[in-house]
């Protein structure tokens, strides 16, 4: 499945992704110990809802639009982190997590991004002017390996590929593995579309099998149903999750599936340990 964030920017994934990270960090943040945020597949940092490729698929009118309109208090943080790089009411702008994590670095925190693409790399430079990241342009998976063990104490690795390549899942699972071995520790969080169940539940399994005591698997299913050959929603992996974050995630969870529903749908949205 080919995900090329800039035609998907602001979409209900993204409303999801952008809601669960902010509260990660928060939850880390609880403790003064410094952060490394590592993003492994970075894009480009700012996006134009107004644009030509955002502007074809128009899925952010199903997504940030409606977490716009939506009153519960539980998706401000989300809401104020898009405001901050928008000028009007209503967003024209949508951050990537790139800008996300920018927002929420401390004094003591580092942010390390890394996106293979030149074009974006480039726009990416661009899009983090004036903010204290790191830009790299290499192999998202030799980076993720080479970033590990982070300098600082703690630190969160977030994987958000396109999912182009037909191998992807299988690359992310063997440098998890490995990940996991130099940096037991560690927080990672995996990103991934939800397109049908039998290849989502077959690589579940394929996780599962690497023995990690603690990963926390989040999906949101849109629909009802599953509809046929679309998009019917995304899902993260955590592992190492704080406390305080899973504590806090029903709430949050029913929020942006209430949110979220496409008209005619309740939507599902629900958090599972794989083990441990």
């Amino acid at each position: 499945m080919n995900y090329r964030h800039s035609f998907h920017a602001g979409n209900s994934a993204d409303v999801v992704k952008h809601s669960l990270l902010i509260a990660l960090v928060r939850a880390l943040q609880i403790k003064d110990s410094a952060l490394t945020l590592i993003d492994t597949h970075a894009g480009c940092g700012l996006y134009d809802l107004h644009g030509e490729e955002a502007g074809r698929t128009g899925e952010a009118a199903h997504g940030v639009l409606r977490a716009f309109a939506d009153t519960n208090p539980l998706l401000d943080d989300y809401r104020a982190a898009v405001r901050a790089v928008n000028a009007g009411v209503e967003p024209q702008l949508y951050p990537g997590s790139p800008r996300f994590l920018a927002q929420l670095l401390r004094a003591q925190d580092l942010l390390i991004l890394n996106e293979k693409h030149p074009d974006d790399a480039y726009a990416l430079r661009g899009a983090m002017r004036g903010t204290s990241a790191a830009v790299h342009e290499r192999d998202a998976y030799e980076l993720w390996l080479a970033m590990l063990p982070t300098r600082t104490p703690r630190g969160v690795v977030v994987v958000d590929p396109p999912y182009e390549q037909t191998d992807e899942r299988a690359r992310i699972t063997a440098t998890l593995a490995a990940a996991h071995r130099k940096w037991s520790h560690g927080v990672t969080v995996i990103w991934y579309p939800l397109k049908d169940r039998h290849t989502h539940v077959r690589w579940k399994e394929q996780l599962g099998r690497l023995g990690i005591p603690k990963m926390l698997n989040v999906e949101h299913w849109l629909y009802d149903a599953d509809q046929p050959g679309i998009y019917n929603g995304a899902g993260l992996f955590f592992v190492n999750p704080p406390y305080a974050f899973t504590q806090g995630l029903p709430p949050l969870l029913e929020a942006l599936r209430a949110a979220l529903a496409p008209e005619g749908h309740r939507g599902v949205i629900s958090a599972e340990w794989l083990s441990g």
